[in-house]
């Protein structure tokens, strides 16, 4: 009988803060831009540059650590980190190792079973970016692009409490929501703003001692997570089925062919000669400035789900998927607040938007209409200009090019007819033309009027106010 194990997984996140300008000198951060263009003597490290620290870059990672439920270390400082690499122009990266900004926390997650578990965050420090290598096969060489260089990072560092790859995609995704909710990041894990290492290692269940683990870097979406997880799992098992032991190793993920190989192991890892920077003072974090970020720490998405549910009458179901995504709460709210129907606006969001942007393969972040078109749109069905029919066409408008609904609905002629007189005849002809269905409903099948309406509506090109085609036709077919 073969033996059953237990995989334990610990993650480290990098999240890109969203500063305006980069951790330790004024560059811009912003995404792109040709290559070595955002950079300075600070960033770029030369001699007798001297850093200067972002304040914004702490009071966001103690925003992100409070709503982690970590302590706050109210003494903390930097400390070199020593190695040489192309993309490192200083040959030393400022981090933080011995006293970090915050440490002990938790978020809790759901589990597939529906159980809710906390995982358990031990750190969470701030650093500067490295630089970025391009290689370029073609050319035979490398090039180094230094506009990352100095953009400021968080990094959460978690228990080994994760036991499979849907925890970890949950924890992520806990945090990613947190961290966009915060205004802290864009999260956005196929431009680098979030990148997570997979520490994983297998033992034996019902073992206490952990097992050898490996570090899993090169992933760049949830689902190249997953995967690797579920590749390195067996890859572990594998080995100790066969006798052989696991090597402690950085492997790197190639997700085209769902494999991974070895970087570097244990016996070569660097002595990275950690200590305080001598270039920047200690950080000390007084009790009114941790009480000051506390108070401007917004509603997050927990918060909101219960809110949405009592305030606006939403099902928990809903208001959940609404959460999901802070755009997507952000574009609720504001809907809400111009038109005041909140079910309406959940209606739309859930139903059609959600509709095209599986269509097109879109991300809810992608969604670019105004609240102010969708707002009216609403208004326009509630008070009869439109029916619905024609309504969800011009939501496909205003969801592609956020057309404004009035204006293209007066330009396409797409008004619903209210015109009795313009009905009746439009019915009489569809009468006319189809008198077999006239005849069935004398005939006692009622099933003849859904047709003749249908009709009616096909030749009105669905303008038509479909309660009053049904009144018309009833009477008109009565007589």
């Amino acid at each position: 009988m073969s033996r059953q194990y237990e995989t334990v997984i610990g993650l480290e996140v990098h999240v890109e803060l969203a500063t305006k300008t980069k951790i330790f000198c004024s560059c811009p951060t912003a995404f792109g831009g040709a290559p070595n263009t955002h950079t300075c003597p600070v960033c770029t490290g030369m001699p007798g540059s001297l850093p200067v620290l972002n304040k914004q870059v702490v009071e966001y990672a103690m925003a992100v650590g409070l709503a982690a439920n970590c302590r706050i270390n109210q003494y903390c400082r930097f400390d070199r980190k020593n190695y040489f690499y192309p993309d490192n122009p200083q040959n030393y990266q400022i981090s933080q190792l011995y006293l970090p900004i915050c440490h002990d926390g938790w978020v809790e997650i759901e589990t597939a079973s529906g159980v809710k578990k906390k995982v358990g965050i031990h750190e969470i420090h701030m650093e500067e970016d490295a630089g970025k290598l391009i290689h370029d096969e073609w050319e035979d060489c490398s090039l180094v692009d230094y506009n990352r260089s100095g953009v400021p990072l968080i990094e959460i560092v978690s228990e080994p409490d994760m036991r499979d790859a849907q925890e970890v995609i949950a924890y992520l995704e806990k945090l990613r929501l947190i961290i966009q909710y915060l205004g802290a990041s864009d999260c956005k894990l196929q431009e680098g703003s979030m990148r997570a290492d997979v520490n994983l290692s297998v033992r034996e269940a019902g073992a206490r001692e952990l097992g050898t683990r490996t570090e899993m870097k090169n992933l760049n979406s949830f689902k190249a997570i997953a995967r690797a997880i579920e590749g390195e799992r067996k890859r572990q098992i594998e080995l100790l089925e066969e006798g052989k032991k696991v090597i402690q190793e950085t492997r790197r993920w190639d997700d085209n062919k769902e494999s991974s190989k070895a970087m570097r192991s244990k016996e070569d890892a660097q002595d990275y000669r950690y200590f305080p920077d001598p270039d920047l003072v200690p950080v000390i974090i007084s009790d009114e400035w941790i009480a000051d970020v506390r108070a401007r720490q917004p509603e997050l998405r927990t918060e909101k789900i219960a809110r949405y549910m009592e305030e606006y009458g939403l099902p928990q179901y809903d208001a959940g998927l609404i959460t999901s995504s802070k755009h997507m709460a952000d574009l609720f709210e504001e809907t809400v607040r111009l038109c005041n129907r909140p079910k309406e606006v959940s209606n739309w969001l859930m139903v059609e938007a959600m509709r095209l942007l599986k269509e097109h393969e879109m991300d809810t972040d992608d969604i670019r209409f105004s609240p102010s078109n969708l707002a009216s749109l609403i208004r326009m069905v509630e008070q009869g200009d439109i029916n619905r029919t024609v309504a969800k066409t011009v939501f496909e408008e205003i969801f592609s090019n956020d057309v404004e609904p009035e204006t293209y609905v007066e330009e396409k002629g797409l008004k619903v007819v209210n015109d009795e007189g313009a009905l009746r005849s439009a019915i009489e002809s569809v009468f006319a033309a189809n008198p077999q269905s006239v005849a069935d409903y004398h005939g006692g099948k009622e099933r003849a009027m859904g047709y003749l309406v249908g009709q009616t509506m096909r030749a009105m090109k669905g303008k038509a106010d479909p309660a009053m085609v049904n009144r018309i036709v009833k009477e008109m077919l009565s007589r």
